[in-house]
């Protein structure tokens, strides 16, 4: 058994409920999530929100819920893992931001966070609501955005878990960049 199906096959038993194959599957992933995480990090020009341990856990526990959608492969994993990074890095912006306009503060504890620019944060809610106008367009190109930029993955990677030919991803991943770039200069 490849290293590939072996991480399937734990991530399926995780998601049946089986404690074991969740904490391997955990062990299995743990160091692509961390890679993906990171490069959230460096994406918001150094302004960090969310540490990578605090964005893998939170991440990570969204997607081991039984109620959360099953999985049809490692790579189907990568991509909803993308999604859920996607969706605790804009609901912590939007936290902060409601904090700066004299929202309640969220207990937060100090080893789960490091200091956010309201620059950063301001960037993940702009490129959060560009998603999402783009998704009123066209979902697939969403989907293809959440796989590349906030999954880290790959051409390849993308058309697997998207079950598209890799052409329909450049061609989707084009079409999407210049969309939110647009967009996002308004």
């Amino acid at each position: 058994m490849t290293q590939q199906t072996g991480i399937t096959v734990m991530l399926k038993a995780a998601k049946r409920g089986d404690p074991d194959a969740a904490q391997g599957a955990f062990q299995a992933v743990y160091g692509e999530l961390r890679k993906i995480a990171r490069s959230h990090r460096r994406r918001w020009q150094g302004n960090h929100t969310l540490n990578t341990t605090a964005l893998i856990n939170e991440a990570y526990l969204k997607l081991a819920s039984p109620a959360g959608e099953p999985w049809s492969s490692r790579t189907h994993f990568y991509a909803t893992a993308a999604k859920a990074m996607r969706q605790i890095l804009v609901n912590y912006a939007e936290r902060q931001s409601a904090a700066k306009r004299g929202g309640e503060s969220p207990h937060v504890s100090l080893d789960d966070v490091t200091p956010a620019g309201e620059e950063a944060n301001e960037e993940v809610l702009a490129l959060n609501q560009a998603l999402e106008a783009l998704g009123e367009e066209n979902a697939r190109s969403v989907r293809v955005v959440e796989c590349r930029f906030f999954g880290g993955l790959s051409i390849e990677d993308t058309a697997e878990a998207l079950n598209i030919s890799p052409a329909t991803v450049k061609r989707e991943w084009k079409l999407a960049t210049a969309w939110l770039y647009q967009r996002m200069r308004q």
